[in-house]
């Protein structure tokens, strides 16, 4: 068996993984995922034995996506055994239920288990509710308001598969890997870890393509223009280094003059690709469906 995402999450790249194959070098050193989000890249790259022997460094901004991931790779079979309980809980009254948990239960818990230093240390009974709430909430989205609490609502699911122990187990061991190390932190610290045939994949939260069309609540704290110019300058001394660099983004205007009409961006070896990935997360039914997005590499 394969393993996949645990996680549902909110631009994750299971329907884009056959045009992002096509960039993947043929060689490297590290695989440094900074916005791992899902991990479908990673996972794929497992799968298909591209990083045995390798290490990995799956970084991510959010903490509970983090504390959840060590608690799956530490304790597999007590989360298994939470989401059991869980599960029976949402058999017998699943709405109640969703929202007993969510605000009674994983809110205050995550914040007795936070660290002066922003981390979480996740019980394997929190990673399950975690688990939980994000199989049976509205659209499996992971939203905070300005207070840091978990505020997404329940969603309508008629059988939602809470207890999927084949995978989870798959994830653990693939987490639990030689090699491969969890990290807490925003995209720019892999500025000090990356060297020279590395391979990173970026992945940050999409600029824009309208002003309704807005969506980087991944935390507490948005990614706007600023950010971006960050990551392509980022992205940009990464490639001059020697590293392989895929980026993956909207086909917003701001992205165009970042990457595809920038002259330092192309003079690194920096090209723009379009690629085409059906999208799921709008809350907008109708606005589902194929859209453009840009895979900007130097990879040929």
């Amino acid at each position: 068996m394969a393993a996949k995402p645990l996680l549902k999450w909110a631009g994750g790249k299971r329907q884009l993984l056959p045009a992002l194959r096509r960039f993947y070098p043929a060689d490297f050193g590290r695989y440094i995922e900074p916005f791992v989000g899902s991990g479908a890249v990673f996972f794929d790259l497992v799968n298909a034995g591209r990083l045995h022997g390798k290490e990995a460094v799956l970084v991510d901004s959010n903490a509970d996506l983090i504390g959840c991931y060590e608690a799956v790779r530490d304790r597999p079979e007590d989360v298994v055994r939470a989401l059991d309980d869980l599960a029976a809980g949402h058999a017998r009254d699943a709405r109640a239920h969703y929202y007993r948990v969510r605000d009674e239960r994983f809110n205050p818990q995550r914040e007795r288990l936070r660290q002066a230093d922003g981390r979480i240390e996740y019980s394997a009974e929190l990673a399950a509710m975690l688990i939980y709430l994000n199989r049976t909430g509205f659209n499996g989205l992971f939203r905070v308001n300005s207070k840091g609490e978990f505020n997404v609502p329940a969603g309508r699911y008629e059988k939602p598969n809470i207890v999927d122990r084949d995978r989870l187990r798959l994830v653990s061991d693939a987490l639990g890997a030689d090699g491969v190390r969890l990290v807490v932190g925003s995209f720019d610290v892999v500025r000090d870890i990356a060297e020279p045939g590395d391979f990173l994949y970026f992945d940050p939260p999409y600029a824009p393509v309208s002003a309704t069309a807005r969506f980087t609540s991944y935390t507490s704290r948005t990614f706007g223009s600023t950010d971006q110019q960050r990551l392509q300058q980022l992205v940009v001394d990464l490639v001059r280094r020697g590293c392989h660099v895929v980026v993956s983004n909207s086909t917003a205007k701001e992205i165009e003059r970042l990457y595809d009409g920038n002259a330092e961006a192309r003079a690194a070896g920096l090209h723009a690709h379009r690629a085409m990935a059906r999208r799921s997360v709008n809350s907008d039914a109708g606005r589902r469906g194929p859209v453009a997005e840009y895979l900007i590499t130097n990879i040929r």
